[in-house]
């Protein structure tokens, strides 16, 4: 778990900043590149649901992944355009999204009760990514220096290839041999045997406020590090780790809030945090406002597990045991997938605009007030059109 989002975390946060300040890329061109996190959560579910669920030990996969892995970090680390870094990204995220299920399948195969074991085992995984905004800004200081940002895909690609050897002395997770002769449909793996959910008015106000709330996101993802850096922040991926430690201090506060306030409060709680820290985003500055950029990066916490945590817990409550998977599956595609692939073009779009078309405000308080509006309408919408009801009467039905 440590490595597996040391990994991630090592070259995704900068990416934005190393695409704009290393390669010249446009706001299109950096929208392209995230979006290939998209099609890798789209096509994972094929690679999981076809291949390694029913022919490899999961521990085998995930090893030649993060090995193959290592290689098109490499080559994304001597890439000297957009145009050739691109292909290599695409293949990388197309291989590296399905690692993320694995990773939990080999985890869970090993437990006598996921539920109380699990947690501890992921919370690595936070530690892992929080250590690597740490060892790039106060340890090698890769974001205060000009161009030096492409080391951390080497930094990515070495952990990468311990990762990759490590899996294989893994627990040998095979396959589970199923009773039923009856075949996974591809409807099934990719969650879409859950469609008939959205029968339910409540559950279709939340799979629509899923996908609309991942707009917002996406900016987060791909202007944030780049923002912080061009303010004039110091040690900005440093910085940015405060999101991921109040994510563990919030994941915590979840239970109460559901106990006390409910499903529907909570999940708004999730939402408004996303338009007050783009607001934040939007008015403070590196000097004497430097205190809003900071809560709004430890918001992240609140943002994050108030709205997706909390969905996936409301997901697997309405699902039901026949649908629990393949609710999980069509959530996943509509938010990492089609969500987000939506949000990081439509951030490539704005940020094009607005270079295009400068007006008399500064150009990041421009592009953050769009996020925040719209955060602010989907909060407004699911306020609106999502009945509150508590979760123990979610999972009766």
């Amino acid at each position: 778990m440590f490595l597996e989002f040391f990994i991630w975390g090592a070259w995704f946060v900068t990416l934005g900043t190393f695409l704009s300040q290393n390669l010249n890329a446009t706001g299109l061109e950096t929208a392209n590149v995230f979006s290939t996190q998209s099609w890798g959560a789209i096509i994972a579910p094929f690679i999981i649901g076809l291949i390694a669920d029913k022919y490899f030990n999961a521990e085998r996969i995930l090893g030649v992944l993060h090995l193959v892995g290592a290689v098109l970090m490499y080559q994304m680390y001597s890439a000297p355009n957009v145009g050739v870094f691109y292909p290599y990204v695409l293949a990388y995220m197309i291989l590296y999204m399905p690692t993320l299920a694995l990773v939990n399948s080999v985890s869970f195969r090993q437990m006598v009760n996921p539920e109380k074991e699990f947690s501890t085992i992921r919370v690595w995984g936070t530690i892992g990514w929080i250590v690597a905004g740490l060892t790039i800004s106060y340890v090698f200081k890769w974001d205060a220096g000009e161009l030096v940002l492409q080391n951390t895909f080497l930094m990515a690609a070495i952990a990468s290839l311990v990762l990759g050897l490590f899996s294989f002395t893994l627990p040998k997770t095979p396959p589970i041999k199923k009773v039923s002769v009856e075949k996974s449909s591809l409807s099934e793996i990719l969650g879409l045997d859950a469609i008939k959910l959205l029968n339910n008015r409540n559950f279709l106000v939340f799979f629509i406020s899923s996908i609309l709330i991942c707009i917002p996101l996406a900016f987060y993802y791909q202007n944030a590090n780049l923002f912080l850096t061009e303010v004039g922040m110091a040690n900005p991926t440093g910085k940015m780790t405060i999101g991921q430690i109040s994510e563990v201090f919030f994941l915590l506060l979840l239970p109460v809030f559901f106990s006390r306030f409910g499903i529907k409060k909570t999940i708004m709680v999730g939402m408004l945090a996303w338009a007050v820290r783009y607001l934040l985003f939007a008015y403070g500055n590196a000097g004497e406002l430097a205190y809003m950029l900071i809560i709004g990066i430890a918001l992240h916490g609140i943002c994050y597990d108030f709205f997706f945590v909390s969905g996936q817990i409301y997901t697997d409550a309405r699902a039901g045991e026949k649908y629990k998977s393949s609710a999980q599956g069509l959530i996943t595609l509509a938010t990492y997938g089609v969500g987000q692939l939506i949000g990081f073009w439509v951030a490539g779009f704005v940020s094009e605009y607005y270079k295009a078309n400068p007006t008399n405000d500064p150009f990041w308080q421009n592009i953050w007030l769009v996020p925040a509006g719209i955060a602010a309408v989907v909060l407004v919408l699911f306020m609106l059109f999502f009945k509150n009801e508590k979760m123990e009467k979610v999972a009766v039905e």
